[in-house]
């Protein structure tokens, strides 16, 4: 670190990532963090350190400097778990490049994301949530709300969406679960190779099929592949974090998104009696759960943050659930309130890389939520709160079961 005109006082290192005690707030070892903004220091799984970012300002202003990279494979790339060290030397399609090729490759499935054709599919989302919704009140409550809504909605969406068969869920659904939570290490790359070679043979299939089908994943093998634009092994790795993020954050938000309603029974009851609050609930939603929790870049030249250097080769996180509480942007903070204008939150992300499916997330989270408690008015906890598991803190936070009955 480098002082210049007026050098930042950093507290004592913290240990990051860090388990929540409430699944939707942050864990309460980071407080020292919230109070000290816009930039801290913590120390990483394997002891190295790296610079925290907790400002929203700054965290802004970062997350669209290009002197920050994506790029997994630098020296400096701040790997927060033993199963990221794992797999830090695989491609990561999307998230884990820098422009030009991000751009290249955004560009060529952004028309599929856009707040447009969010609208278009709204229809059908709405069938699936019914239909889940059906299922699930005919066998009657109690329910096990993960499995049997949160999880299957944004999985039949995304399966839809890419032409990937749904019938294969219970495959990819738990090779995710295990590259995103291992819990070894060796499950993390065992399930990346297993996802990696499913999608491969589906690329095959399609690519032997006379036209496209209606999907993304169709769409990119017959013609972005059959021109030259992407390989094979492009075409794999952006099927897979697609068919990952697609799912896998928005049944979290579902879930941890409903347990959080249902704790705050004063707040739930001012949306149900005016459903048109549902999309600044939503944003609200977004802000306070803050899912995905430590953004991670590293730093190719110098970079001065109010009198303190980021060298470059340094490690960067982003801790979102603490820049999305920052006192100076949210009123009471911890506040569970869709009065105040959440829009500027960095749940999804800001700058180049912010997320390519945020209007999706919204179409589903609304059509989902909304469904959901307009259905079962009674819809309440079927075990006490403390009895409920929630994620760790070093993966995407929500909802490991959630019993409901009504």
């Amino acid at each position: 670190m480098t002082e210049t005109t007026a050098p930042m006082a950093h507290p004592e290192p913290v240990a990051f990532p860090q388990d929540r005690t409430c699944p939707y707030q942050p864990p309460t070892a980071y407080d020292p963090l919230r109070t000290h903004r816009p930039l801290a220091r913590v120390t990483l799984f394997d002891g190295r350190p790296a610079w925290l970012v907790t400002g929203h300002a700054t965290a802004r202003a970062l997350l669209s400097d290009p002197r920050l990279s994506s790029d997994r494979n630098r020296p400096g790339f701040p790997a927060t778990t033993p199963r990221i060290a794992a797999v830090r030397d695989r491609r990561v399609a999307l998230l884990g490049i820098d422009d030009p090729e991000h751009r290249a490759q955004r560009r060529m499935v952004v028309p599929d994301f856009t707040l447009r054709r969010a609208a278009e599919l709204r229809p059908a989302i709405q069938r699936i949530v019914d239909e889940r919704l059906d299922a699930m009140i005919g066998q009657g409550p109690p329910a096990e709300l993960v499995g049997a809504f949160a999880l299957p909605v944004p999985s039949m969406v995304i399966c839809s969406l890419l032409g990937v068969p749904y019938a294969d869920h219970e495959f990819f659904e738990e090779q995710s679960r295990r590259l995103l939570r291992g819990p070894a290490p060796s499950d993390t790359v065992d399930a990346r190779n297993r996802l990696e070679a499913y999608l491969g043979e589906l690329t095959d299939d399609k690519a032997k099929q006379p036209g496209p089908g209606e999907g993304i994943l169709d769409d990119l093998v017959h013609h972005q592949m059959r021109d030259g634009t992407l390989d094979r092994a492009d075409v794999v790795s952006l099927a897979v974090i697609l068919l990952i993020a697609g799912h896998e954050t928005t049944a979290n938000m579902i879930s941890l998104g409903t347990y959080t309603l249902l704790r705050h029974p004063q707040r739930l009851a001012e949306l149900r009696a005016d459903p048109a609050l549902l999309p600044a609930a939503v944003e609200e939603l977004l802000r306070l759960l803050s899912i995905a929790d430590g953004l991670l870049r590293t730093a190719l030249e110098d970079i001065e943050v109010e009198g303190t250097v980021i060298r470059a080769g340094d490690g960067v996180v982003f801790a979102t659930s603490v820049i999305n509480r920052d006192e100076s942007v949210y009123a009471e903070p911890d506040t569970l309130d869709w009065h105040r204008p959440a829009r500027h939150h960095v749940g999804f992300g800001f700058g180049i890389h912010q997320c390519l499916g945020q209007n999706l997330a919204r179409a589903e989270l609304e059509i989902a939520l909304g469904t959901l408690f307009a259905r079962l008015p009674g819809l309440r906890l079927a075990a006490r709160p403390e009895e409920i598991p929630f994620k760790p803190g070093d993966t995407i936070q929500g909802m490991l079961e959630l019993p409901v009955t009504w």
